[in-house]
């Protein structure tokens, strides 16, 4: 048989991912070699190789009910005493009053408006296209005082949120993803207080817990526990993919968010709810949380690695800008102050390359390039985790740093040759 000839949406398609290809944007599903060290994963705690971790879901499994599929969404057969019963198990370890295990997202109310912060999710702006809000508007990332002036212009321009008849609610997420930064909850609620900005009192605080759940807060609870924010934010999302090892998420809330959120929903009415293993994975984790196992991997990763990792790529920096200041400069830029997270963002003018390079070499890192992040700040991003080792951020610090001695020597036009990086 000849060669079938393409069809207009083939081509179509192809001239689409050809400009992907000629910007070296183009993304692949890879996987990762098994004896490669891992700083690249959600996985914050190192609990998705834990083997007690392993043997609890398995228990958690043996006990469950015979039937192990979901049944459809939770509106119809998909949900259970078992999925009901871990929601309060978790909105209590929390201390939340209520929770909804569902994937993600919230519904605002029709003409209500969104403020957000610019570096927010891009789940987040898919959620806020799906809610009815009326007006959807960004700040300054982690500026208290441009969301200050953010809200200061929605009342002014509008005098059903000055006196009460429309609500305002305020997202950012407790941990960002790609800059490894934590939002200012304190300061964003004493703002929100502040009756002479909402006389009316009508500002709601959501809060995306999703890198911060498992790590901060005792026994893992999250960063709006550890400082005792509880009652000021009316509905957190957490959820089990990073630190957990699991899947799914749950919106902490009251009881009448929550009755809303199963009405009006749409993700929650019209999607196969989870079936029973992965909410005995859930369960299992949490468990794992309660009982402070997963404690010391905790303290390994915030008071070992992440300031460990700093300290080295602040030396490797000096020692290489007072080599060659202008390359290394262009080649590598490392944070002045320690991340709070296990979260770095390391600068550098060649992401894609130098991720390939420390790939080769057993290290895997990802290389961040723009849309992702804003033109200018283009950087590889390297994740710890609790069961990371010393050696292994020598490890990587040391092949790093033959790239950069490499790369200075090369020049830029070797960019061409190099192999290409796994995003």
């Amino acid at each position: 048989m000849g060669k079938r000839k393409q069809s207009n949406l083939e081509t179509t398609i192809s001239h689409r991912l050809d400009r992907r290809r000629s910007s070296s944007t183009i993304r692949r599903l890879t996987t990762t070699p098994p004896n490669a060290v891992d700083f690249s994963s959600n996985d914050f705690l190192s609990l998705a190789s834990n083997d007690e971790l392993r043997q609890s879901f398995l228990e958690e499994l043996a006990r469950g009910p015979s039937n192990t599929g979901s049944g459809g969404s939770r509106l119809l057969d998909g949900n259970s005493t078992y999925a009901e019963a871990l929601e309060h198990r978790i909105a209590a370890f929390h201390n939340a009053r209520t929770g909804l295990l569902c994937n993600s997202g919230f519904d605002a109310n029709s003409g209500d408006v969104v403020v957000y912060d610019e570096a927010i999710h891009a789940s987040v702006h898919d959620g806020m296209k799906l809610s009815r809000a009326g007006k959807c508007v960004s700040f300054a990332h982690n500026d208290v005082e441009a969301l200050r002036t953010v809200l200061y212009d929605c009342v002014a321009a509008d005098p059903a949120v000055k006196d009460g008849r429309r609500n305002v609610f305020v997202a950012v997420e407790t941990v960002y993803s790609m800059d490894g930064d934590i939002a200012p909850l304190q300061a964003i609620v004493n703002l929100l207080n502040d009756e002479s900005i909402l006389p009316a009192s009508n500002s709601y605080f959501i809060v995306d817990e999703a890198h911060s759940n498992g790590i901060y807060g005792a026994q893992g609870r999250g960063l709006v526990s550890e400082l005792g924010l509880e009652e000021e934010v009316v509905v957190r999302l957490h959820t089990f993919g990073k630190a957990l090892a699991a899947n799914g998420a749950i919106i902490l809330c009251s009881p009448l968010i929550r009755e809303y959120l199963v009405n009006y929903a749409r993700p929650l009415i019209y999607t196969t709810f989870m079936s029973f293993p992965a909410l005995a994975a859930i369960k299992a984790s949490y468990g794992f949380l309660k009982t402070g196992r997963a404690e010391s991997l905790a303290r390994n990763l915030m008071d070992v690695l992440i300031p460990g990792l700093h300290a080295r790529l602040l030396a490797l920096e000096e020692t290489l800008s007072s080599a060659d200041g202008s390359v290394a400069m262009a080649l590598l830029r490392v944070p002045s102050e320690c991340p709070k997270s296990a979260i770095f963002s390391v600068l550098t003018s060649e992401p894609k390359i130098l991720a390939a390079y420390c790939q080769s070499r057993g290290f895997v890192v990802r290389g961040i390039v723009p849309p992702t992040v804003p033109a200018g700040t283009e950087r590889i991003r390297i994740c710890l985790h609790g069961g990371n080792t010393v050696q292994q951020l020598d490890g990587l610090v040391e092949c790093i740093r033959q790239w950069v001695e490499v790369r200075s020597v090369q020049g830029p036009e070797a960019s061409n040759v190099m192999v290409k990086a796994r995003l």
